[in-house]
């Protein structure tokens, strides 16, 4: 099996500069490193609690760090928009995730779940703090719960934020329209594509994210298994406090099928459907996103 890779040194040049462009929208990180995982390194970032000195590790004094994880194809830089707001009051790290664009470098093939669990074990095994609120928007929240549901010792709590494929299956019609994401899909398809994600909002061209999301899908190629779904016994294996946030709007669920499941399912968990919300609600709602995930890591405390 391989691993992930881009397809050409020029397509990776071009990544680089998207990806250097989008990072000027960040804070400047208190500390970038690259954490060594059994299967290649995972690119972290950590931006330190407002008023914290930068010398030394996360700290207890703000209570346990946020670990952010980004969605498909999107590097660390998606969170630009909700940075300021989360460490005025907490340090946050956020991951590139391996085996997607970005600056995390496979090295072994990643084959199934477990694997996925073992390179954040590994990577989280680096932050200075005995637990972690994670973090996870799309494929990330899919990374998020199952970590949880894998390694609960390491979290103070998890959220996810839309999930892709972990509480509700991936429409149809989200599947067909995910063709504009691949690498032969003309401009026009992929605009398109970025659109449906975000209740079919017109796409900023100039967006660094988006250019960066762009290139991506044209220069990247992705050697990872299909996600699998949670099964019911896995969901009510997850004994840390979740926040389940699920957009009214979105294309990558049913949220109220989705919001059945987790009401069911999660055994600590508190489930909201934002009515005016798309997949894209990070950055559609950044104080909203971070004003909640605040509250809910403070009440969290277990």
């Amino acid at each position: 099996m391989r691993v992930a890779h881009f397809t050409s040194v020029e397509g990776r040049s071009r990544f680089r500069a998207a990806y250097d462009r989008a990072m000027d929208a960040l804070p400047v990180p208190a500390l970038t490193q690259d954490v060594d995982t059994p299967f290649g390194s995972v690119r972290m970032l950590r931006f330190e609690r407002a008023g914290k000195s930068t010398v030394g590790g996360s700290g207890a004094a703000g209570g346990e760090p946020f670990v952010l994880l980004p969605g498909k194809a999107a590097p660390a830089a998606m969170w630009a928009p909700n940075l300021a707001a989360l460490t005025a009051e907490r340090t946050v790290y956020a991951i590139d995730l391996l085996g997607e664009p970005g600056m995390s470098v496979q090295s072994v093939p990643i084959r199934r779940t477990a694997d996925q669990v073992s390179w954040l074990r590994a990577a989280l095994a680096s932050i200075e703090a005995d637990r972690v609120h994670l973090v996870g928007h799309s494929i990330g929240g899919w990374h998020a719960l199952t970590f949880a549901a894998h390694a609960p010792e390491h979290l103070a709590s998890v959220a996810i934020l839309d999930p892709a494929n972990t509480l509700d299956r991936i429409p149809m019609s989200t599947v067909v329209r995910s063709i504009g994401a691949t690498s032969i899909a003309p401009a026009w398809l992929r605009r398109r594509f970025f659109a449906s994600l975000a209740d079919d909002t017109e796409v900023d061209t100039q967006d660094p994210i988006v250019d960066l999301l762009d290139i991506a899908m044209r220069c990247h190629s992705s050697a990872l298994p299909l996600p699998e779904r949670p099964k019911p016994a896995m969901l009510r294996s997850v004994r840390v406090p979740a926040l389940v946030v699920l957009g009214g709007r979105s294309t990558m669920l049913d949220p109220e099928r989705a919001r059945a499941v987790a009401e069911a399912q999660l055994p600590d968990a508190r489930v909201e459907v934002w009515s005016d919300a798309s997949h894209a609600l990070p950055g559609e709602h950044p104080e909203r996103t971070a004003a909640r995930l605040l509250e809910f890591a403070r009440e969290a405390r277990r």
